[in-house]
C-alpha cells in the first residue's frame, strides 16, 4: 500500500469518526410530573442576600387565568399579564410558528399555571426587619390597573397595592418593540417607621418542557452570567443540587458585583431576568421538588425606606427569540430604548459551543450574506466559497504535494524492487526521496483536517441559529435547518405519498435528492485518481461515497448544501492543480474502469505428491 493510499485511508477514518459523533444517543430525558397537579411556589420563599431574619414561606399558587389580565400587544409579541402577582405568563411569538405549513399555530412561549408547561415570569418585594410576607407584595399579591388596559411599545402599564400599613406599591411595565420588558418597582412610605426590604425577580416553569430535545448539540436549561462567568446547567442537574435549607429546596446561589443575567433557554427561544447591570446582586438556581418546579430568581439588595421617603428600582426580562441581530443590540446598545445600560455578554446566550471563536465569525458572514443576498441556501454556498478562499493557500500546497506523489510513483516502486524485504532500508530511502524531491506525504490528509472544525462549526451554526429555522432556499427545500424532505419511498413526490419523517430509519433509507447528489460529487471527486491497485482498497474505497451519502441524508439541508458545494469545488481544485503540474486526470477513462469487474487472483492448488 502506498502512501498516498494510506493518507486517503487516514483521512477517511477521521471522516468517519466526525459524522459517527453526531449519532451520539444520549439517555431519554427523565419522567416529567404533571405539571397540572397542585403547585407550591417558592417565590415566597425569597430570602434576602444579606444576613436578614426571614422564614421561608411557600404558598399554593393560585391558577393566574382565574385572575383580571392586562393585554400584550407589540409588533413582536402578543399575550396578556395576569393582575395575580403582575405575572408575565402568557405570550406568543407572532413572528414564528411551529411548522412551514400554512396553517400552523405561532410560538407559544410562555403559559400560566394551570395549563401545560406552565412558564412564567414574575416580580415582587422580599420582606426585611420587621416586616412580614403579607406586608409587601408577592406571587399571589392581586394588583389594582391604573389607566390604560394594553401593554404596548411606548404605552406602558401601571398597577398598584396599598398594604394598609403605610406603604404604597406601584409597578410600571413597559415594552420595546422587540422582546424586553422593563419593570419599574416603587415604593412610599407613608408610615412613621423605617421600612426594610428586598426587589427579586423569578422565572418559574413547571415540570420539565414537554417539547425538551435533549440533544446533545444544543443547551436546554438554565443560562446565567455572573461578572463575566457564563453558566449553563440542564435540568437533569438542577434536579440533582444539594438541598439548602435556608431557600427551603434544592439550590445554588451566586452572589455577582457588577453584572449579569440568568433564566431559561432552548435551541431557539430564551427568558431571561436581568438586574440592573453595573449593581450587586444574588442569581438562584433552585428546584422544588414537592412541586417539580425549576426556578430561577435574581435579588437586589436590601433597600431602606426611611418615613415619607420613595425608593425605586427597575429591572428587566427578555422573553423572545435569540435573534442574533437583537440580541448583540441589547449587549452593545443596552435595547431599543434610550437610556438602557449594556447587558453583558448577552449574545453568548446563543449556544455557540467549544468552538465559538469559529461558530461566531462563521454566522457572522453567512448573517451578512443573507442579508445581501435573500436567500438562505445561496448565502450558504457563498460562505463555503469565502471559506475555501481562505483555507486554499494551504489547500494549494496539500494538492501540489499529492500530485508530486504521484509523480513519484515510478520512483516509489523502483525503491521497493531494490529493497525487497528490508522494511529499514525502504524506509530510509523513501525519507530521503521524499526530502529530496520537497514532498510531505502527510499533506493529503491536510483538507480533511481543515474540514473538520469547520464542518463542525457550521453544523452548530445550522442546528442552533434561529436565522437557519424554516429559511427556505429553493423549490421543495423550504426549511435549510432541516433533513432534505424529498424521498425515493415515494420517487420524489411523483407518488401520492408521504415520504418517511425525518429521524425514522425510513428515511435514512430512501433518502432525498440532496444526499443523492453528494454521493454523486464525492464519487466523482474520486474519479481524479487511479483505483488503487490492491482489491480490497478497491471495494472500500468504491462504497465510501454512498456510506457517507446515506450517513449524512438525516442533516440539515444547509449542511448538505454546504458539503456539496465544497466538493465541487475541492474537484476543481484538485483538476486545476493536477493539470498544471502535467498530469491530466483521465476523468472518464476511471469511471469506466469502475464499472469493470475486477478479476480476482486465482489461488494454485498445490503440486500431488508423486507416490513412491
Amino acid at each position: 500500500m502506498d502512501d498516498q493510499n494510506k493518507n486517503l485511508i487516514l483521512a477517511t477514518v477521521l471522516s468517519f469518526l466526525v459524522i459517527m459523533v453526531w449519532f451520539v444517543v444520549f439517555p431519554p430525558p427523565e419522567a416529567v410530573v404533571d405539571p397540572n397537579a397542585p403547585a407550591v411556589t417558592a417565590s415566597e420563599g425569597v430570602t434576602p442576600p444579606a444576613a436578614e431574619q426571614a422564614a421561608v414561606v411557600t404558598d399554593a399558587a393560585t391558577p393566574s387565568a382565574e385572575a383580571p389580565r392586562l393585554t400584550i400587544d407589540t409588533p413582536a409579541l402578543r399575550g396578556s399579564i395576569s393582575l395575580l402577582g403582575g405575572r408575565i405568563d402568557d405570550l406568543e411569538l407572532k413572528n414564528y410558528t411551529k411548522t412551514i405549513e400554512p396553517d400552523s399555530d405561532i410560538v407559544r412561549l410562555l403559559s400560566p399555571v394551570g395549563k401545560q408547561d406552565a412558564y412564567y415570569a414574575l416580580f415582587g418585594w422580599g420582606p426585611a426587619g420587621q416586616l412580614e410576607f403579607s406586608d409587601v407584595p408577592g406571587a399571589n399579591t392581586e394588583w389594582m390597573p391604573a389607566g390604560g388596559g394594553t401593554l404596548s411599545p411606548g404605552q406602558p402599564v401601571t398597577l398598584r397595592w396599598d398594604n394598609g400599613k403605610g406603604l404604597e406599591f406601584e409597578r410600571q411595565i413597559a415594552v420595546d418593540a422587540e422582546f424586553m420588558f422593563t419593570v419599574t418597582d416603587t415604593v412610599k412610605n407613608l408610615g412613621t417607621t423605617e421600612a426594610r426590604m428586598f426587589p427579586y425577580g423569578i422565572v418559574a416553569r413547571h415540570g420539565v418542557p414537554s417539547d425538551l430535545e435533549n440533544f446533545f448539540v444544543s443547551h436546554e436549561g438554565i443560562i446565567a452570567r455572573a461578572d463575566g462567568t457564563l453558566e449553563e446547567v440542564k435540568y437533569k442537574d438542577v434536579a440533582k443540587l444539594p438541598f439548602v435549607e435556608r431557600e427551603g429546596a434544592q439550590a445554588e446561589s451566586v452572589e455577582a458585583t457588577t453584572d449579569g443575567w440568568i433564566g431559561f433557554t432552548s435551541k431557539y427561544w430564551m427568558t431571561v431576568l436581568i438586574p440592573e447591570q453595573g449593581k450587586p446582586f444574588t442569581s438562584v438556581t433552585k428546584y422544588v421538588q414537592s412541586a417539580d418546579i425549576y426556578q430561577t430568581e435574581i435579588r437586589q439588595p436590601v433597600v431602606s425606606i426611611a418615613p415619607g421617603a420613595t425608593v425605586s428600582t427597575a429591572s428587566r426580562v427578555f422573553a423572545g427569540a435569540k435573534e442574533w441581530e437583537t440580541i448583540r443590540t441589547y449587549q452593545n446598545e443596552g435595547g431599543f430604548s434610550a437610556g438602557e445600560k449594556p447587558i453583558g455578554g448577552f449574545i453568548d446566550a446563543i449556544d455557540w459551543g467549544w468552538f465559538f471563536f469559529l461558530t461566531k465569525p462563521i454566522f457572522s458572514v453567512l448573517h451578512w450574506l443573507h442579508a445581501a443576498i435573500g436567500n438562505m441556501g445561496l448565502a450558504i454556498i457563498a460562505l463555503t466559497f469565502i471559506l475555501k478562499l481562505l483555507v486554499l493557500p494551504l489547500a494549494y500546497k496539500s494538492y501540489v504535494s499529492m500530485a508530486r506523489m504521484k509523480e513519484l510513483q515510478p520512483e516509489m516502486e523502483a525503491l521497493k524492487e531494490r529493497a525487497g524485504d528490508d522494511k529499514q532500508m525502504l524506509q530510509r530511502e523513501m525519507m530521503k526521496l521524499y526530502k529530496d524531491k520537497k514532498v510531505n506525504p502527510a499533506a493529503g490528509c491536510l483538507p480533511i483536517l481543515i474540514q473538520i472544525p469547520i464542518f463542525f462549526s457550521l453544523y452548530k451554526v445550522i442546528f442552533v441559529t434561529i436565522e437557519l429555522r424554516q429559511s427556505p432556499f429553493f423549490g421543495w427545500l423550504k426549511d435549510m435547518s432541516q433533513p432534505d424532505p424529498s424521498s425515493l419511498y415515494n420517487l420524489f413526490g411523483a407518488f401520492p405519498w408521504d415520504a418517511p419523517a425525518a429521524g425514522t430509519i425510513l428515511h435514512l433509507i430512501f433518502i432525498g435528492v440532496l444526499p443523492i447528489l453528494l454521493g454523486i460529487s464525492m464519487w466523482l471527486q474520486q474519479k481524479l485518481n487511479p483505483a488503487p491497485a490492491d482489491p480490497v482498497q478497491q471495494q472500500i474505497f468504491a462504497f465510501m461515497p454512498w456510506i457517507f451519502m446515506f450517513m449524512l441524508g438525516g442533516f440539515a439541508s444547509g449542511l448538505v448544501v454546504y458539503w456539496i458545494t465544497n466538493n465541487i469545488i475541492t474537484f476543481t481544485q484538485q483538476y486545476a492543480i493536477m493539470r498544471s503540474h502535467g498530469h491530466k486526470p483521465d476523468l472518464f477513462g476511471n469511471i469506466r474502469s469502475s464499472f469493470k469487474k475486477t478479476p480476482v487472483p486465482a489461488v494454485k492448488a498445490p503440486p500431488e505428491k508423486k507416490k513412491k
